[in-house]
């Protein structure tokens, strides 16, 4: 594995959290992300995420869970895990804290 290759185990894990936040999403916060189901199923998790984070604005998914009080469950959120944080780089990193504490929520 190269040094610009991600760890393939925390590539899953990351993937394995990202899905999970949709089920949470959906029997938590009453948050039926179809679309991001859909780009979560064609993509996977972690290229999800970087193509949320690419973005010119937050996602409507983001703003719904910030209207249900439930910016954890965002990608995020996710993203800024220490344990996920070798899978972005820092302008990714700093792009999901500048979201998440413009919307108030504590990083």
């Amino acid at each position: 594995m190269s040094s610009q290759e991600p760890d393939r185990a925390l590539v899953s894990e990351f993937n394995r959290a990202i899905f999970g936040i949709y089920t949470r999403a959906k029997t938590e916060a009453g948050y039926n992300a179809t679309y991001f189901l859909q780009m979560l199923t064609d993509h996977g998790g972690l290229a999800t995420a970087k193509r949320l984070l690419a973005a010119p604005r937050v996602s409507d998914g983001f703003v719904a869970l910030y209207e249900r009080n439930r910016l954890d469950l965002t990608v995020e959120a996710h993203v800024l895990d220490p344990k996920f944080a070798p899978l972005f780089t820092e302008e990714e990193l700093e792009k999901a804290r500048t979201w998440l504490e413009q919307f108030g929520y504590r990083v």
